[in-house]
């Protein structure tokens, strides 16, 4: 995959198919950010992916929001789903064992809330709302 590829996603079927694709691109360790404002995406992209990699196009993802990290077993392995959104200290990330499992696939969404997970991002999902709010800009940054 280049450094870095830009595309326009018009609809949430074309989400769904570009998340579904990426899950292909990913490998044991990687470690990916999904960024963006309120509402971009990122959990619908983080969903499609987990589908992709569990091979089951109906598995309930709920958003770990709450929850802050969800975990699933999949035939490609381990995938850790996070949203450190409502940590109240960058600390509190070490005590979530998103590294615990070096061969994990990890999604993070508001990975910035904790700088030290950050530093460890394999690959940035950057999801923008155009103007005018129709489809979704997505930027894949691999690091």
């Amino acid at each position: 995959m280049p450094d870095s590829v830009s595309t326009f996603l018009p609809d949430d079927d074309a989400t769904a198919r570009f998340g579904a694709e990426l899950a292909m691109s990913l490998k044991a360790g990687d470690i990916v950010s999904l960024e963006g404002d309120l509402g971009a995406g990122k959990t619908a992209m983080a969903r499609a992916i987990i589908r992709a990699l569990a091979a089951d196009g109906a598995l309930d993802v709920p958003s770990p929001t709450f929850a802050i990290i969800q975990p699933y077993d999949t035939p490609r392995g381990a995938v850790l789903h996070a949203d450190l959104y409502r940590l109240a200290d960058a600390t509190e990330a070490e005590e979530l064992g998103l590294f615990d499992d070096p061969d994990a696939i990890v999604l993070v969404e508001w990975a910035a809330r904790a700088p030290q997970v950050l530093d460890m991002v394999t690959l940035t999902v950057a999801l923008d709302i155009p103007r005018g709010g129709a489809g979704r800009e997505v930027r894949l940054i691999r690091r």
